[in-house]
């Protein structure tokens, strides 16, 4: 269960991203597929250098970011800092 503190953090953090369930969502809108695939790249690089690994699904102009930690069993704050990382090359999620 993601903790109050937690929710207050993200809430004040990372107010375009949202909680479901366990996970922090973010969401991106692009012009195409290249745009997508191109911030999936970029925030994979961003996961890659953490030693923390999203779950990135691309479609045709748009990437959603789903961040846990899996050996926790949930949200972490080391989520939401690889959240910030990935808001600050992206900029903030469309939704």
């Amino acid at each position: 269960m993601v903790s109050e503190e937690l929710r207050r953090r993200v809430a004040a953090e990372l107010p375009h991203w949202g909680v479901e369930g366990e996970e922090l969502v973010g969401t991106w809108h692009f012009e195409d597929f290249g745009g997508a695939l191109a911030a999936a790249v970029s925030a994979g690089m961003l996961a890659e250098r953490a030693n923390h690994h999203p779950d990135l699904l691309v479609g045709w102009g748009r990437l959603v970011v789903r961040l846990t930690t899996h050996d926790a069993g949930g949200l972490t704050a080391r989520d939401v800092e690889l959240a910030l990382r990935i808001e600050g090359r992206l900029g903030p999620p469309s939704t």
